[in-house]
């Protein structure tokens, strides 16, 4: 796959490059500072994909995407971005994003992402699939309350995909297992369990059931929902 990045950031950028450069069948051809860039480099390398940015100056992802796809079908856009909000997912994804990830995703996430969309399906990560869901169903498949991120976890600052092994963690997964329903590394689910403990000032699984139940996460046995 040849790839072209785009991220207004210089550290973020050369970051993703370097991870993108250490993983099999994917070349990185170009990098752009904005979406004008973007736009440019695809017209003059013609990648498969371009792993672009939202926020970013002079054009941002959104209005890159959309001109990209308009021009250049042959391309496809996954989007890697700090935010997974309904108004930065889904103006994404009107304009032409095939796939949509989070900055938290780990590289195995990544790469499975450019594949899909090479391939014609869609890149999504775990959280974003079940939020257009939500959206479409205006509720989870089982009915009960969408999960979201409830304002004392965004307080906390949880992420998207912290959030969802917290919620894991409380519904009794072990760490291989939160691995395999995500399809991520152990390694990543790691991660995400320190960064998580650190967030909420929890000490070890137990405490963060606890924390789970306290902030409406997940709901005990035979609670019904109103």
């Amino acid at each position: 796959m040849r790839v072209v990045v785009a991220d207004d950031q210089a550290a973020v950028r050369e970051g993703i490059v370097m991870l993108l450069g250490l993983l099999p069948g994917v070349e990185v051809v170009g990098a752009a500072r904005d979406g004008e860039e973007a736009v440019a480099l695809t017209v003059e390398l013609a990648p498969d994909v371009v792993l672009m940015d939202l926020r970013m100056p002079r054009c941002d992802g959104v209005e890159a995407t959309r001109r990209i796809r308009e021009r250049h079908p042959g391309t496809e856009v996954v989007v890697l971005t700090t935010y997974a909000d309904d108004d930065s997912l889904f103006p994404a994804l009107r304009a032409g994003a095939r796939g949509y990830l989070t900055k938290d995703a780990g590289g195995e996430e990544i790469v499975r992402a450019l594949q899909d969309v090479t391939d014609g399906r869609a890149g999504l990560s775990p959280s974003v699939q079940r939020r257009l869901l939500e959206q479409l169903l205006g509720a989870r498949p089982d009915g009960t309350e969408s999960l979201g991120a409830p304002a004392a976890a965004q307080a906390d600052g949880l992420t998207e995909r912290e959030t969802e092994v917290l919620v894991l963690v409380a519904d009794g997964l072990s760490n291989q297992e939160i691995a395999g329903r995500l399809r991520i590394s152990t390694a990543t689910v790691k991660t995400h369990i320190n960064n998580l403990f650190a967030k909420t000032g929890v000490r070890d699984r137990a405490q963060a059931v606890r924390y789970a139940y306290q902030h409406g996460l997940v709901r005990a046995p035979g609670r019904s929902v109103t």
